[in-house]
C-alpha cells in the first residue's frame, strides 16, 4: 500500500470526503493477543484461553480485544498518510468507537480512512478522520471510529 501524501492543509481541505487511503492487511495472531494481555491486565479468558474459548464461546475460539482492534488504527494511519512539512502528528481523541463485530484469532484486518473534517487550530489543522476496519472475509466491520488528530506545522 503507497500513503496518501498530503501537501499541507490545503491540499487536505480539498479531499474532504474522499476515502485516503485502505492499509494492508494484518494477521492478528495469539500471540500479540497475549502481550496485548499482558500489557493492559485484561486477562479475560475469552482472548487468552484458547481451549476454553474453543469449548465455551460463542465465537468457537479466541477473539481480540476491542481495544487491541482499536489501538491498531495508529500503525494503519502511518500506512496511508503522509504529510509534508508536518512537525508533528498527535492523536487529538476519538469522537465515537463501536464494535460491530469480533474479531476471532487468526484473522486478518485493514483499515480505511475517510477525511470528514479539517478545521484550523493555531499552528496547523484538527482532522477528523472515519475509519473503518474490516475482517477479512466479514460482513461486518470489526470497528468503526471516528478519530481526531492534529497536524502542527
Amino acid at each position: 500500500m503507497k500513503a496518501t501524501q498530503f501537501a499541507g492543509i490545503q491540499d487536505a481541505k480539498a479531499r474532504v470526503g474522499q476515502e485516503i487511503g485502505v492499509s494492508d492487511w494484518m494477521l492478528i495472531e495469539q500471540e500479540r493477543v497475549n502481550a496485548f494481555a499482558e500489557v493492559t491486565g485484561d486477562r479475560q479468558w475469552i482472548h487468552v484461553d484458547v481451549e476454553r474459548a474453543k469449548r465455551e464461546s460463542p465465537f468457537g475460539g479466541p477473539i481480540v480485544h476491542g481495544y487491541l482492534t482499536l489501538s491498531l488504527l495508529a500503525k494503519f494511519a502511518q500506512e496511508c498518510i503522509e504529510v509534508d512539512g508536518i512537525k508533528l502528528a498527535v492523536n487529538y481523541g476519538l469522537n465515537r468507537v463501536r464494535f460491530a463485530a469480533p474479531v476471532k484469532v487468526g484473522s486478518r484486518v485493514r483499515a480505511r480512512f475517510v477525511l470528514g473534517a479539517v478545521d484550523d487550530i493555531p499552528g496547523g489543522a484538527q482532522l477528523v478522520w472515519q475509519a473503518v476496519i474490516e475482517i477479512e472475509g466479514g460482513d461486518k466491520p470489526a470497528c468503526v471510529a471516528e478519530m481526531v488528530a492534529r497536524w502542527y506545522f
